[in-house]
């Protein structure tokens, strides 16, 4: 697609909103219902573009995806009309008598740009979000998920007009096209690389932004901590989608008392959650191209290897693979791993690693397995991240009752349930004042009687 079309569906889709047509909450409904409806029709072709993009089974791909879709769009349908309604609020003595409330008020044309790590999740949530709060959207997914995004793209068109809701494809050509444009609003999932271009290009416009980017997302493992457990959903949470989560587990981070259990532990639901020789077990996924494949198996050092390291290049895969004995200074803790290998790293105090994730630049997600609370409140107090778990790991995205987004370097905004609505919302502050009485006190010529009475109604 060129830049002049893409133009011109920007165009549309702003006379769409311009002429009020997504402004009443009875079409938003309807949308969404429509969308839900598509969704569970296409839920098999849906499943096959996954398992083909990333070797993603069934059972993961309706968990991590295709179910959180339709739970955030039922969500929405249930919610939309109490959110879009106006909020009244008290309103001070001096500006007696009128009525003062906020009117939630869509932004416009939103851009919404998503990743190909969890390619249908991260392209249907916001658009549910985006549509619910009033907007006409343009869906940009991944060039790397060609075939989650066609049949995105088959939905899309099947349930909206393209001055409604629009769906690009293409590569950085696409995207630079699509960044030169005036949004409304964009909302952007992928790198911090990428995600400083967007915010780049927003800034010629003032266009208003969310960020959800990633990081080293630290999983610390205190002495109190239920090993066996603990290894257990650091396992699933590490190599779900082959490692490719933002808010995967990066590293472990442990007491040295307890390291030592903690690795076997973890080498033994390795085994147990992904059999003998995990690169032969059909549940188990791919990395999504050869770049990345390349990039993670250059992280891998093979005398810190104590559980997997094995590779499949012709299928793309990796075997969950543990280092242990890692330091900071290794090159697999320069940057994010965003793939199935997990460096174990030891502290000398607990105090001290507070201090060490604070001096690192701010994760999306911090987990911290423990069984006391005080400990649990300290880190989780102390330390800057966007959000997390405690005894568990990545559940904390799953639930439309609280916001998802990052912190600094991790991004910024959020979203899911009301906080999704609010992120593509602007509320409109608006004084409603009654004309039967008009107080003198605020014109000139300001008298002394006036200054009495305007000290006593703004004390």
């Amino acid at each position: 697609m060129n830049e002049q079309e893409i133009r011109l569906i920007v165009e549309k889709q702003r006379a769409c909103f311009l002429a009020g047509k997504t402004l009443n909450v009875d079409v938003r409904v309807e949308a969404l219902k429509k969308l839900y409806a598509c969704v569970k029709k296409y839920e098999p072709e849906i499943m096959t573009a996954l398992k083909k993009d990333l070797g993603k089974s069934s059972a993961e791909s309706y968990m991590c995806e295709v179910g959180m879709v339709l739970s955030e769009l039922s969500y929405m349908i249930k919610h939309v009309r109490s959110y879009a309604k106006e909020k009244t609020v008290l309103t001070p003595l001096a500006q007696f008598h009128s009525r003062s409330y906020q009117k939630p008020s869509p932004y416009g044309v939103v851009l919404v740009m998503s990743p190909w790590n969890y390619p249908f999740l991260l392209t249907m949530d916001p658009l549910a979000d985006a549509i619910a709060a009033g907007n006409t959207v343009v869906l940009k997914p991944s060039a790397y998920s060609p075939h989650t995004t066609e049949i995105v793209k088959k939905i899309i068109e099947e349930c909206f007009s393209p001055e409604y809701v629009a769906v690009v494809t293409g590569g950085r050509a696409e995207n630079a096209c699509l960044l030169k444009e005036h949004f409304d609003y964009i909302f952007f999932t992928g790198s911090q690389s990428v995600g400083k271009e967007v915010m780049r290009h927003a800034a010629e416009h003032l266009t208003p932004v969310t960020l959800e980017l990633g990081g080293k997302s630290p999983c610390v493992v205190e002495k109190s901590a239920d090993i066996k457990l603990a290894a257990k959903r650091i396992v699933f949470g590490k190599y779900l989608n082959c490692g490719q989560t933002c808010v995967a587990p990066d590293y472990v981070y442990c007491d040295p008392s307890i390291k030592d259990a903690l690795v076997a532990e973890i080498k033994k639901q390795i085994q147990k959650q992904y059999g003998k020789d995990p690169l032969k077990n059909k549940n188990y996924g791919k990395i999504i191209n050869e770049k990345h494949f390349a990039r993670i198996k250059s992280l891998i050092d093979p005398n810190k290897v104590v559980c997997g390291g094995s590779v499949n290049e012709a299928a793309l895969q990796i075997a969950p693979t543990v280092m242990d004995g890692v330091t900071f200074e290794d090159a697999v803790m320069q940057e994010e791993i965003f793939g199935p290998v997990l460096p174990i790293v030891t502290y000398e105090s607990f105090d001290k690693a507070i201090a060490k994730i604070n001096s690192m630049a701010h994760p999306l997600a911090l987990y911290i397995f423990t069984n006391d609370k005080a400990t649990a409140e300290k880190i989780t107090s102390r330390c800057g991240f966007g959000g997390g778990c405690i005894n568990d790991v990545i559940i904390h995205l799953a639930t439309s009752e609280m916001g998802f987004g990052g912190f600094g370097e991790s991004g910024m905004g959020s979203y899911h349930g009301k906080h999704g609505f609010d992120t593509f919302t602007h509320y409109k502050s608006i004084v409603d004042k009654k004309t039967w009485i008009d107080l003198p006190m605020r014109y000139q010529p300001y008298k002394k009687i006036y200054d009495r009475m305007v000290r006593l109604f703004l004390k």
